[in-house]
């Protein structure tokens, strides 16, 4: 079972966040992989995104190769390093995370320390939905330039950020597992949302990813309630749904042209699916 089933939600209260007292400034830092030489440093937790394929990438003297487009999360017993050949950009980052940041009020809200995202014994790794690949990228980028800046309150803020990073990690829309595991049904939903992350202008409908899978629509959803608890058909909404939301509030597009861009056969049945989807019509939506 996934360490992530643990977490708790977060506490509605009306306490302010407190100041940070004992976080580490000069251990926590992010640092681009551009080649060889990353590795632990047997203090820090690591976090590493690996968005681009390395060469190898070493944990515990066990070898992973052609390791991409996921994420790590390493304790500070463990031992590892990335080997990659030298490239003009960066193949990822590793956010290097000081112990006693588990401490700080706003974090143990989300109790990461029950949950043990850091284990020595469990090494978790996520694949990131598209869309999280996008805000992990710019939530490190902030958390990186309040780093190099003298900004007041700049520890609250990076906190905030390190908050916000968890609670995306914590979404159903991720495909979470651990090192050591070999899971094919992980493998064919990881596949799955990738094609529609791409496709879903084009296809709107469980059995046309089945054919592009090679397996049954009976299986794909077999695939994706173990591994995310959720029917493809329902993933398959929840995407159109982010990408409707985006449209109608964030870009100057018709209604018209949104329905007909994300593949609807007519206006009339893009409002009724939104409406049906979310209670609001889309003209609604893009005032709320």
């Amino acid at each position: 079972m996934s360490i992530f089933n643990y977490f708790g939600t977060i506490e509605s209260d009306t306490e302010q966040p407190k100041s940070v007292s004992v976080m580490n400034l000069t251990s926590l830092k992010i640092l681009p992989i551009i080649d060889s030489g990353m590795h632990s440093d047997g203090q820090n937790h690591a976090f590493c995104w690996i968005k681009k394929k390395v060469d190898t990438f070493t944990i515990n003297d066990l070898t992973y190769k052609d390791v991409g487009r996921s994420v790590f999360f390493l304790h500070p017993d463990i031992s590892w390093s990335i080997d990659r050949k030298s490239g003009a950009t960066s193949a990822g980052y590793v956010l290097y995370l000081p112990t006693e940041i588990f401490d700080e009020p706003m974090l143990n809200r989300l109790h990461i320390n029950e949950v043990r995202l850091f284990n020595r014994n469990e090494i978790l790794k996520v694949n990131l939905a598209p869309g999280i690949e996008l805000r992990t990228q710019a939530i490190l980028e902030m958390i990186d330039e309040l780093l190099g800046s003298n900004l007041n309150h700049r520890e609250n803020a990076i906190l905030s950020l390190l908050n916000t990073l968890f609670v995306y990690f914590d979404g159903r829309c991720n495909i979470r597992s651990v090192v050591s595991e070999n899971n094919s049904q992980k493998n064919i939903v990881y596949n799955f949302k990738r094609m529609l992350a791409k496709k879903y202008k084009t296809c709107h409908e469980v059995r046309e990813y089945a054919q592009l899978l090679n397996i049954s629509e009976k299986y794909l959803n077999e695939c994706t309630r173990e591994v995310l608890n959720e029917t493809a058909k329902y993933l398959i909404i929840e995407q159109l749904l982010m990408r409707s939301r985006y449209a109608l509030k964030f870009t100057d597009r018709s209604i018209k042209e949104v329905a007909f861009q994300l593949g609807f056969s007519s206006p009339d049945y893009f409002s009724s699916f939104i409406k049906k989807h979310t209670g609001l019509s889309p003209s609604v939506l893009r005032r709320g």
